[in-house]
C-alpha cells in the first residue's frame, strides 16, 4: 500500500491533546498541504489564519460554548490552530475549505488533528465575528471548519473505526 492510502486508511479524528506546542515548521507545511488543495476554477479564495496562542484559542472555545450554550466546550484544547475562511459569496467556499482541510487532516497524520465545524453558523453573531476581526479574518469571510492541532495524549487509546458505507460498481 502506497503511503497516501495508508495515511487515509489510519487517519483518525484526536481529541485529547498534550501541553506540547506544534512548531512553526510543521504548521509551516500544513499550511502548505492546504495551499496545494483543489479551489473551484482554481480561484483560491480562501484565507489561513493560524492560532498558536493559548489564550485566543481558549477565547474562541469559550465564545463558542457561551453562543452554542454547550457547557465545558473547549475544541478539545488544541495547542494550534488552522482556520481556513472563504468569501462568503463564493458558490465553492465551503468545499474548497474542506479540501484544503482535509489536506491538512492527512499531512498531520504523524502529529494530531480533528475537525472543528461550530462556526459556520454562527460566524456572525457579534462576540464571534468580534473574535475574527480580531485574528484578521475579513469581514467578507466565513469560517466552515477549522483543525484543531497537537500531538496525542498518550493515556488516549485511538480505536479503529468501522467504516461503512454502500458502494455501487456500474460497468
Amino acid at each position: 500500500m502506497n503511503e497516501i492510502m495508508n495515511n487515509i486508511l489510519t487517519r483518525r479524528s484526536i481529541r485529547k491533546f498534550t501541553d506540547a506546542p506544534v512548531s512553526k515548521e510543521i504548521l509551516d507545511d500544513l499550511v502548505q498541504a492546504a495551499l496545494h488543495a483543489p479551489s473551484g476554477c482554481g480561484k483560491q479564495t480562501w484565507k489561513f489564519t493560524v492560532i498558536t496562542n493559548k489564550a485566543a484559542i481558549r477565547r474562541l472555545a469559550d465564545a463558542i460554548e457561551t453562543t452554542l450554550d454547550r457547557p465545558g466546550y473547549n475544541m478539545y484544547c488544541p495547542t494550534a490552530i488552522i482556520m481556513p475562511s472563504n468569501l462568503r459569496d463564493s458558490i465553492w467556499g465551503k468545499e474548497d475549505g474542506a479540501c484544503a482541510l482535509e489536506n491538512i487532516f492527512l499531512a498531520a497524520h504523524s502529529y494530531g488533528s480533528v475537525w472543528i465545524n461550530q462556526l459556520q453558523n454562527i460566524c456572525d453573531t457579534p462576540a464571534i465575528r468580534d473574535i475574527l476581526n480580531d485574528f484578521g479574518v475579513p469581514a467578507d469571510h466565513v469560517v466552515y471548519g477549522m483543525a484543531a492541532l497537537g500531538y496525542p495524549d498518550p493515556d488516549t487509546v485511538i480505536q479503529p473505526k468501522e467504516r461503512i458505507g454502500k458502494v455501487a460498481y456500474i460497468e
